[in-house]
């Protein structure tokens, strides 16, 4: 197998597997900072010996076991060798179907336990979404750069400042208390939002979507829903991410083309998700709500139309000025000036875009200004911003989808 092959199946394998074993190596050796360079560790020995050998029938048992290794060599190599070889005899059952989504003492999942270490108060909000991205996502720098708007040097930055502060403060991998667990919830909420984000649009490569990365933070968000059954926002977040990700089979067509939500073909949708999902927001609103749930209300106009000319514009452009007074930051009142445009106000939507402050990388900001243009009947201004948004991004279809834009708008066109 060539270097390219092993390194193409491994990234594939890793992104689906490198959260649980980040976690089960926290567990074993109670470092997160020691845990995520064992799995680094690990990436290595794998892409060498895969290349070698071909790729094990089982990566993911393959992939722990090696980690498992790596973690006993270097406790062994510790000071406190008898000490540590005991611990680790005690701690050392790795589940080979990967963490289960039952709950011991409580937190019970090695998932949970690590995305509410990484929540620590130790560290800022923004380590603190930073570095579960790296550790539970299993996103790159560039990535989590992208998810805050940030430069890559500074998103690099927190993370390694993260698991430094962790490491002074002498942080251990252990379950937070009730107490605890309410003060942190707000910024878990935020980690699995932004993962589940990440795999609904992919902020870099080929794919429009990663569908594994939706489902570990729809999996994630409906045990924490059972864990808090009184709390409003953790219902609302997950309606919110089933709401959307109910669209994900029909955001692609041939070739893997992006969908984009006007056009998709409707019968398509998960109706289980949607199902769900409109149960869990009657949970939400039932106990109060917030941002999430408001979020979760708006995925509900668009679930509830059977055609996309039969979605009420008005009513989201109405939920999202409730959320802007709420969360007022810069993606909320795009999409804002999104829905007010579809409700039918052009003007006044480019006026709120024009208003935003500059967000460099974030492309769709000229795609949002580039369709108000073309509905306000200026298409070659429209061209320029789809031309630019195209130019911006890192997604490989959605350089495509832009360019496709850039080029349809024209006097005689209609919106793409």
């Amino acid at each position: 197998m060539s270097v390219s092959d092993a390194r193409r199946v491994l990234e594939a394998v890793w992104r689906i597997e490198s959260a649980r074993l980040v976690a089960g190596l926290a567990r074993l050796v109670r470092d997160v900072g020691l845990a995520e360079e064992l799995a680094q560790d690990t990436l290595v020995i794998a892409l060498e010996q895969w290349q070698r050998d071909g790729v094990p029938d089982d990566p993911g048992p393959w992939l722990r076991a090696t980690a498992r290794h790596r973690a006993i060599d270097v406790l062994r190599r510790r000071r406190k060798y008898a000490e540590k070889l005991a611990l680790l005899s005690r701690d050392a059952e790795w589940r080979e179907d990967g963490v289960e989504d039952e709950l011991d003492d409580h937190i019970g999942d090695d998932l949970l336990r690590l995305i509410f270490t990484a929540a620590h108060p130790a560290l800022s909000a923004e380590s603190q979404i930073a570095l579960t991205l790296r550790l539970l996502g299993g996103l790159s720098t560039a990535e989590i750069a992208r998810a805050f708007l940030i430069p890559e040097p500074t998103a690099a930055q927190r993370i390694v400042r993260a698991k430094r502060t962790l490491a002074a403060a002498g942080v251990r991998f252990e379950m937070p208390t009730p107490a605890e667990t309410a003060e942190r919830l707000g910024t878990v909420l935020s980690v699995l939002y932004l993962i589940f984000n990440e795999g609904y649009s992919a902020t870099s490569g080929a794919d429009w979507t990663q569908p594994a990365l939706c489902r570990e933070a729809m999996r994630l968000g409906r045990v924490l829903a059972g864990l808090l059954p009184g709390e409003a926002e953790v219902h609302g977040l997950v309606a919110l991410m089933e709401l959307q990700a109910s669209r994900l089979p029909a955001r692609t067509g041939a070739g893997g083309r992006p969908v984009l939500l006007g056009d998709q073909d409707r019968l398509r949708w998960d109706r289980l998700l949607i199902r769900r999902g409109l149960a869990a927001l009657d949970r939400a609103e039932g106990l109060g709500g917030g941002p999430y749930t408001l979020q979760a209300a708006i995925a509900a106009c668009h679930a509830r139309a059977h055609r996309a000319q039969d979605t009420d514009w008005t009513r989201i452009a109405a939920l999202y000025e409730v959320l802007a007074y709420l969360r007022p930051t810069p993606v909320v009142r795009l999409n804002q000036a999104v829905a007010v445009g579809k409700a039918g106000n052009p003007a006044r939507a480019l006026t709120i875009v024009d208003a935003l402050p500059a967000m460099r990388d974030y492309p769709q900001l000229p795609a949002v200004r580039g369709e108000l243009l073309f509905l306000l009947g200026r298409p070659a201004e429209a061209r320029a911003e789809y031309a630019r948004a195209a130019a911006m991004t890192r997604n490989e279809s959605e350089r495509e989808l832009y360019s496709r834009a850039a080029f349809s708008k024209s006097g005689n066109g209609r919106p793409g």
